[in-house]
C-alpha cells in the first residue's frame, strides 16, 4: 500500500484494530473503517465506493459472550472484487488463498521499524461512511493536520483530560467518536485509555461499573443511549462499585433528556459534588465538538450547551434569517473550523450543498434548534424529525424528554403520523423501565403527563409499548423506520440498523 490508496478495515474493537488504523495512516494511505457488524451489501457498497485495493478484516468478533462471524459477511462482500485481503484471525486459522495474509505473521514477520511517509497536513487521513434517509451514505474525508489539531485541543480543553488521567470513549472504532476519542485524540497527548469489546451491559449491568472501578476511570465518554439504559436497570448497579475516581461523564449522539442528565448527576457522581456530567453535539461531518458545555459554565438540562472556541453557530430559518432566542430554527455554523470535514469522497457536488443549501454561505447541519438569551443551545432532533401539528413545530427531543421524565419510562420516540385536522398527530413509542407492566390505564398516565409538561398541543395521540426501540449500531434512535413503517414507505439506508 502506498500514499493516498485505500484500505477498508472491517475489526472488532480490539488493538489490532487501532493497530491497522495506524499503520494505514503512517503509510499516507487513507483508512474507511466499516463498523464490524454492518452486513454484507453494506461492506461492499463502501469497498467499491472508495476503491479500495486492501481489506483488513477480523474473521470474529466477541458479544455478549458469543463470537459473532464477520469472516463469511467479508468473503461475500469481496466477491469478485480484485482485493487484497489481510485476516486478524482469532476462531481459528484458516488456509488463505493467494493474496491473503494473515494479520499477525505480517506483524511478527517485519521488523518493527518503518520510514513515515510525509504527507501535507491537508492529505486525506480517513473516510467515514455516513448513512442518510435517503441514497446511499457519504463518505466524509477527513484529513491529518487540521482533524488532529481540534480533536487534541478539544480533549484538554473540553474533556479536561490531564496526563495522568484514565480516558474511556465507550464507542466503537466503527464511529467518528472511536477514531477522535478512542484512537487519535488520546494516543496524540499520551493519554492511557481504556478499550472493551462486548456489550456495556454484559456479563451484568454492572459491567461497565466494574471496569471504571478496576481501572480508576477519570473521564467517560457516552452516549445518552446508554445513560438510558443504565437509567432502566437501575441505580443499585452503579452504587455497588466504587466510581469516586469518575470526575467528568461526557454525552453526546442524540439530545440528552433532561430526566437522563439529572439520573446521571444523582447517581454517577454524586450529585455533582465529586463530578459533572456534560452534554456536547457534535457530528460525524465535524470531528470533534462543536457545542457544548464547558466545565466552567452551568449544566442546562435540556441544552448542549454554548458554540465552543473556534466556533460561530446560530439558529436561522429557512431563509438564513436569525430567529429570536427560544424559538425552534435550523442549526448553522458560519464558517469551517480545523477538524471539520474537507469534502465527500469522489462527490465534491454534495460536500457543496452543505454550505448552499440555506441562504448565506452557511454550512446546514440537518438539526433542528433553539437558543437561549444566554447563547446555550437546545438540539431537538434531526430537521426531518420535527413535528409539525396545527402549524406548530414541535421537536421529537421534547416529547420525549417529557415521556422519559415519567417514572414509569425508560426510553421513547416519537413520529408524526397523518391527521385529516391538525396536520400531524402525534404517535408516541415507549420502552418502559424493569417492573412496569404495559397498560390502557398507564397509556392514559403518559399521555396526561405530557400534557402537563408541554399542554395540550404536544399531547400524543397514541402510545405503543415495545420491548426496544430501532436503533443505528451507534445507538442512535431510527426514527425514520417506525415512520416508514407507520406510513407504509421505503425506510432508505438502513445499513446501520442495529440487529
Amino acid at each position: 500500500m502506498g500514499k493516498g490508496d485505500r484500505v477498508v478495515i472491517y475489526m472488532p474493537l480490539t488493538l489490532e484494530g487501532v493497530m491497522a488504523m495506524l499503520a494505514t495512516a503512517y503509510l499516507g494511505a487513507i483508512h474507511s473503517v466499516v463498523y464490524a457488524g454492518l452486513g454484507v451489501s453494506a461492506l461492499r457498497e463502501r469497498i467499491l465506493d472508495a476503491q479500495a485495493k486492501l481489506l483488513i478484516a477480523g474473521d470474529v468478533s466477541f458479544r455478549r459472550g458469543k463470537g459473532v462471524d464477520l469472516r463469511s459477511i467479508a468473503e461475500e462482500a469481496i466477491r469478485d472484487l480484485p482485493l487484497k485481503v489481510v485476516w486478524f484471525q482469532r476462531a481459528y486459522k484458516a488456509e488463505l488463498p493467494e493474496g491473503h495474509y494473515d494479520f499477525h505473521e505480517l506483524l511478527w514477520g517485519n521488523p518493527p521499524e518503518a520510514r513515515a511517509e510525509m504527507v501535507d497536513a491537508e492529505h486525506p487521513l480517513f473516510i467515514l461512511y455516513t448513512s442518510g434517509s435517503t441514497g446511499k451514505p457519504k463518505g466524509v474525508v477527513h484529513v491529518h493536520g487540521g482533524y488532529m489539531v481540534g480533536t487534541t485541543y478539544h480533549l484538554r480543553t473540553f474533556f479536561d483530560v490531564k496526563d495522568d488521567d484514565v480516558f474511556w470513549a465507550t464507542s466503537d472504532i466503527g464511529w467518528i467518536v472511536g477514531h477522535s476519542y478512542i484512537v487519535y485524540a488520546p494516543l496524540l497527548e499520551g493519554i492511557t485509555s481504556v478499550l472493551r469489546e462486548g456489550a456495556p451491559d454484559h456479563p451484568d449491568p454492572g459491567a461497565l461499573w466494574q471496569a471504571v472501578e478496576r481501572y480508576r476511570v477519570n473521564v467517560m465518554f457516552t452516549a445518552p443511549t446508554a445513560v438510558r439504559m443504565f437509567m432502566r436497570y437501575g441505580p443499585e448497579w452503579p452504587r455497588k462499585y466504587d466510581l469516586s475516581s469518575l470526575r467528568l461523564l461526557a454525552v453526546a449522539g442524540e439530545p440528552l433528556n433532561p430526566e437522563a442528565m439529572r439520573w446521571a448527576y444523582e447517581h454517577l457522581v454524586d450529585g455533582g459534588r465529586r463530578g459533572f456530567v456534560a452534554d456536547n453535539w457534535w457530528q460525524t461531518e465535524l470531528g470533534g465538538p462543536t457545542l457544548g458545555t464547558l466545565l466552567v459554565l452551568p449544566a442546562k438540562p435540556g441544552f448542549a450547551g454554548v458554540a465552543l472556541p473556534g466556533v460561530e453557530a446560530a439558529v436561522v430559518d429557512e431563509e438564513g434569517r436569525p430567529v429570536p432566542p427560544g424559538q425552534g430554527g435550523l442549526l448553522v455554523l458560519k464558517r469551517p473550523f480545523p477538524h471539520m470535514m474537507r469534502t465527500v469522497w469522489g462527490n465534491h457536488e454534495r460536500y457543496l450543498r452543505y454550505w448552499r443549501e440555506i441562504p448565506g454561505g452557511v454550512y446546514a447541519s440537518g438539526d433542528v434548534a433553539s437558543k437561549d438569551e444566554e447563547g446555550y443551545f437546545s438540539v431537538l432532533g434531526r430537521a426531518d424529525d420535527v413535528l409539525n401539528v396545527a402549524g406548530h413545530r414541535i421537536g421529537t427531543a421534547d416529547v420525549e424528554s417529557a415521556l422519559v421524565s415519567h417514572p414509569a419510562v425508560a426510553e421513547a420516540a416519537v413520529i408524526g403520523v397523518p391527521d385529516p385536522l391538525k396536520g400531524e398527530a402525534i404517535k408516541a413509542f415507549v420502552v418502559l423501565r424493569l417492573g412496569q407492566t404495559p397498560s390502557e390505564e398507564l397509556k392514559e398516565a403518559l399521555v396526561q403527563h405530557v400534557r402537563r409538561e408541554l399542554g395540550p398541543i404536544a399531547t400524543p395521540s397514541e402510545v405503543v409499548f415495545l420491548d426496544k426501540l430501532p436503533k443505528t449500531r451507534s445507538g442512535k434512535i431510527l426514527r425514520r423506520l417506525l415512520k416508514a413503517k407507520e406510513l407504509g414507505k421505503d425506510p432508505g439506508d438502513l445499513s446501520t440498523l442495529e440487529e
